[in-house]
């Protein structure tokens, strides 16, 4: 039976449902109609040249050239540790300049390889950075600041070059004649980031972390860097053109700029195809088309690929050169890093494998080649070859995904689909330059088994819209190719029935095609699988062995799990627990995973999964600072929520000035025979109904209801299983909480606390003050006060949008009801305060999720509303 409470957020969640997919699919779509529009206008472009042209001017290529630009390169990677050297001065920390250049040489190679954002190394920055002690908050400041100093290159060289040099615009259609319009609106920019650094006093505020201006020294650093970063990289493009070339060095660096930020903001991993196409239209008055592609192929390959194999071999050298008696130490770190960073670079590099495979069956082979197999090999053979080869690329393409999420099954499955491949070149084309490079990276991949530990469905993975989005380029970028290779063949009905040797084309069509139908045929798949049963709530033997998780771990929190309103996913071998909760498409889990780090890994994902599988989005709600790393890998991003105070118990003392106020309450109630006691869960039955007397009175007076999910409630099931602190006074008890302790005695803290009407004033303080002193005479390492919800955080005009949006939703679903309260009462204990932050999908979907976790903690629309 459904009530009317119940059908307005289903509805409305539809609604916004419905907006978050479409915006979600903005970007990919928009980056595809820019791929489709750049394979259009280098077909256009084709029409007159060859990709044997192409092929030519590589082979023409001077090596003193090939290696001025390695020479180029290595001192652009260089320059772009100048980044993070300037960053780190911005944040005020230092750090050994081996160590920011291991990571920034890191963090941009992935950064140019997987897309040419200057985001997109932020997760191997964020994990190396903060393993070597900095904050997230400083680490974030760090990201922005790299981010910022990108632009300032580009709108500064940009603005010059574009407004006093512009280059001519023959592009069919566009009113501009030149780019001069470009170059002053790029000055204005730069002018505008000027008077910021001049005039700006108060800090940005992003996710709830203060972002201030930097000083103007730094920004004219931050500018002076990047131009030389910038120089360097056009420089690279520039010396591999050909040596006929008119364009000078001033042209082609105005026609870099343009094309690299077209490629940037077309969301296309590395901006494939669309800067190419970009650089063959502002360079055709110099440069004929098939140079430019020439020399674009062979800067990617110089300053994209070499980087990219080198970055993973310096950290695989750094790990094996270390002493084992520094394996606990820096060793470790370096391991961890590395377990971060191997799947990524083998979704990258076999996903491209995928690729090499596609369009090595769009293509023709080489006739002398050809003519050696016709005598060799049979036509059946031949055939089947060129297509299973087809199929073994897209396989390649589904597979990196499931490397980039450590699946064991992905693992053996590359390896088959790598050693099929390179049987399958030989076979169809004596093509050993791909077989060399398939052979390799299997070689590459068989020592690196322990990274892909998972065990999973490969069809139960989420395959994002990244993804797609990336497998749909590399579709059309192979139809495109297809078309260009065999563009003087007259297209008929009759080429799909076509047999022999010599019908290259009908072999390449049908191969493409069956790739094509393999790749559609997966997406129908994904759409069309079956439903999976959502799990029940936890029976009384589940919350059983929760408990005895939780009570063998550090921390506490998992003992909410213990309330049976949220449902429970177990590891497969029962040493960790993941507790979460579902409000119309939201996945919700309470917390980090709880019990054995390792096995909280896998169930973080397997979550992720799960909510994939039902169409939903996965969150993770308060979790630590610690755990950041692993909900970056997950693709989550993060928003800090608040704070939690610890209480550390070793020096906690009621003596001093500062505790005058506790000290005094305390000996108050002391004196007017009030008492501290605490009761075994055996004996809790036995005061239930006082206790739930005490509730509904407390309940009364704060003028709320019940809530749920990440707060206790008064549940009789939920009380008996844990031991409850009580102040009485004689016989009287006029006060309870609950206690949540583990018999590490790590943590201790408590759930849910009430008093009556009749209680004297002070007994919180009294109530905390006694479960400190009795936690600190038992051993206990730390007292947690629980979390302020949205403490820490900016509340002004310049806030985030979404970041006042959930004041206003909590202020209607958290534990006491004023925030700024809550605040003072917990800072008379002089806890240390710790981050907590909400890892969610992105920041379109950031109100929703925090709409849903107010429902869920309030007990639907009704609570949220009526408290």
């Amino acid at each position: 039976m459904t009530t009317e409470g119940d059908v307005a957020p289903v509805a409305r969640d539809a609604g916004g449902a419905l907006r978050e997919r479409l915006l979600a699919v903005a970007g990919p779509v928009a980056g595809l109609g820019l791929v489709l529009v750049a394979a259009a206008m280098l077909r256009h472009e084709f029409r007159i040249h060859d990709l044997a042209d192409v092929r030519e001017h590589l082979r023409a290529l001077p090596p003193t050239r090939l290696a001025l630009a390695m020479v180029l390169t290595a001192c652009g990677y260089l320059a772009l540790t100048g980044y993070d050297v300037l960053a780190l001065r911005y944040v005020g920390r230092q750090l050994p300049y081996p160590r920011v250049a291991l990571a920034s040489f890191v963090a941009y190679v992935f950064s140019h390889n997987v897309g040419l954002s200057i985001f997109g190394g932020s997760a191997v920055r964020f994990r190396m950075l903060s393993g070597w002690g900095m904050r997230s908050e400083d680490v974030t400041r760090v990201i922005v600041f790299t981010s910022l100093t990108f632009w300032t290159g580009f709108l500064a060289l940009g603005g010059v070059l574009h407004t006093f040099d512009p280059i001519r615009l023959a592009i069919p259609g566009l009113p501009l004649a030149d780019s001069r319009a470009l170059g002053l609106v790029l000055i204005g920019a730069i002018l505008a980031y000027a008077v910021l650094v001049l005039r700006r006093r108060t800090p940005f505020s992003l996710h709830g972390i203060r972002i201030p201006a930097p000083s103007p020294g730094l920004a004219a650093a931050q500018v002076t860097v990047s131009s030389v970063d910038w120089l360097l990289a056009a420089s690279v493009f520039y010396v591999l053109l050909p040596e006929t070339s008119e364009a000078g060095f001033v042209t082609v660096l105005s026609a870099f700029l343009v094309a690299q930020v077209i490629g940037l903001v077309s969301h296309v991993p590395g901006g494939l195809g669309v800067f190419e196409t970009t650089m063959v239209l502002l360079l055709k008055p110099w440069l004929a088309g098939d140079e430019v592609l020439a020399t674009a192929v062979a800067y990617r390959v110089v300053y994209y690929l070499l980087p990219f194999v080198l970055a993973l071999a310096l950290l695989a050298g750094y790990e094996l050169r270390r002493h084992r008696a520094l394996l606990q130490g820096t060793g470790a770190r370096v391991q961890d890093l590395l377990t971060a960073i191997v799947p990524r670079f083998f979704a990258v590099t076999i996903f491209l494998s995928g690729v090499v495979l596609l369009v090595s069956g769009a293509t023709p082979e080489l006739p002398e080649r050809l003519h050696w197999l016709r005598r060799a090999v049979p036509l059946p053979l031949l055939e089947v070859s060129k297509l299973a080869g087809s199929l073994a690329g897209v396989g390649l393409l589904f597979l990196s995904h499931a490397l980039r999420q450590r699946l064991d099954a992905g693992w053996v499955g590359t390896l088959v689909l790598l050693g099929a491949g390179a049987i399958l070149s030989l076979a169809k084309g004596l093509d050993w330059e791909e077989a060399s490079v398939l052979t390799g990276m299997a070689l590459l991949l068989w020592p690196c088994r322990r990274y892909f530990h998972r065990r999973s469905s490969l069809l139960d993975q989420p395959l994002s819209a990244g993804w797609w989005m990336a497998a749909l380029v590399a579709m059309s970028g192979t139809v495109a190719t297809l078309e260009l290779a065999f563009r003087h063949v007259e297209y008929s009905h009759e080429l799909w029935w076509q047999f022999a040797h010599s019908a290259e084309a009908p072999r390449a069509l049908r191969a493409t095609f069956t790739a094509a139908l393999a790749l559609a045929a997966l997406g129908s798949l994904r759409l069309l699988r079956p439903a999976r049963r959502v799990p029940a709530p936890p029976s009384p033997a589940d919350l059983d062995r929760a408990q005895a998780i939780v009570a063998s771990s550090p921390t506490v929190g998992g003992y909410l799990a213990l309330l049976g309103d949220k449902e429970l996913l177990f590891g497969d071998t029962g040493r960790a627990f993941l507790m979460y909760g579902v409000r119309g498409r939201t996945w919700v889990a309470m917390g980090d995973p709880v019990g054995d780090p390792a096995e909280g890994q896998e169930l973080a994902w397997r979550f992720l999964e799960l909510a994939d599988h039902h169409g939903g989005r996965a969150a993770f709600y308060e979790v630590s600072e610690e755990n950041l790393p692993l909900y970056l890998d997950l693709g989550l991003d993060l928003r800090k929520i608040g704070e939690e105070g610890r209480v550390p118990l070793a020096t906690f003392s009621l003596e001093g000035r500062a505790r005058k106020g506790l000290r005094a309450s305390r000996n108050r109630l002391l004196r007017d025979g009030y008492a501290f006691e605490l009761v075994a869960p055996p004996a809790v039955p036995a005061i239930l109904d006082r206790l739930e007397s005490l509730s509904n009175d407390w309940l009364v007076g704060k003028r709320t209801r019940e809530k749920r999910f990440s707060l206790g409630r008064f549940d009789r099931d939920y009380l008996c299983r844990l031991p409850v602190a009580i102040v009485r006074q004689q016989d009287e008890i006029v006060a309870f909480a609950n206690i949540w302790s583990s018999e590490a005695k790590g943590e201790l803290s408590i759930d849910l606390m009430r008093y009556g009407s009749e209680a004297p004033p002070g007994v919180m303080d009294f109530l905390f003050t006694e479960l400190m002193l009795w936690g600190q005479r038992e051993g206990h390492h730390h007292f947690s006060l629980g979390m302020a919800p949205l403490a820490g955080l900016e509340g002004h005009r310049l806030a985030p949008t979404w970041h006042r949006v959930g004041a206003l939703l909590f202020r209607h679903g958290e534990h006491f009801y004023n925030f700024q309260g809550l605040r003072a009462f917990k800072d008379k204990f002089d806890p240390e305060w710790a981050p907590r932050y909400l890892a969610s999908p992105g920041a379109l979907s950031a109100p929703l999720v925090l709409a849903r976790i107010a429902s869920l903690v309030s007990g639907g629309l009704v609570g949220l509303v009526g408290r």
